[in-house]
């Protein structure tokens, strides 16, 4: 029995690495990618009032249109999202854009140059600034 070689199948013939141009290419959905923005963007907010909606995401993946990067894809990202009220809406929408860019970029591993965010509604919270009876 003559030994097979690993990874090709062939007896006798010894394992050769698949140049990379000829690997194939993997194709990720941009609804794929906007899930994980999403899901990153709730990990960011932590708990949100009640009545605020989950946050979601729309992506467009484009090329990289730099040489050295070719076979790179960008992810151009929005957030939307729901605050509670008062709260730091600029340290919010930064944390948010920081974990985005972070796990688009780990988990699907694009690059991620622009994550905007949209602030839909804020939502006040119980019993701040809320009078009982009249006012005057």
């Amino acid at each position: 029995m003559t030994p097979v070689s690993e990874g090709t199948g062939e007896p006798g013939r010894p394992f050769a690495p698949v140049p990379p141009a000829e690997r194939g290419a993997t194709r990720i959905a941009d609804r794929v990618v906007a899930k994980v923005a999403a899901q990153a963007a709730r990990e960011a907010l932590g708990t949100l009032p009640p009545p605020a909606a989950a946050p979601h995401a729309n992506v467009v993946v484009r090329q990289a249109r730099v040489p050295a990067d070719e076979g790179r894809h960008a992810a151009h990202i929005r957030v939307h999202l729901e605050l509670d009220y008062p709260t730091d809406i600029a340290a919010r929408c930064r944390s948010v854009r920081r974990r985005v860019a972070e796990r688009v970029g780990a988990l699907v591993g694009m690059d991620v140059p622009e994550v905007a965010v949209q602030v839909e509604r804020l939502h006040l919270a119980p019993g701040h600034g809320v009078a009982k009876g009249r006012t005057r």
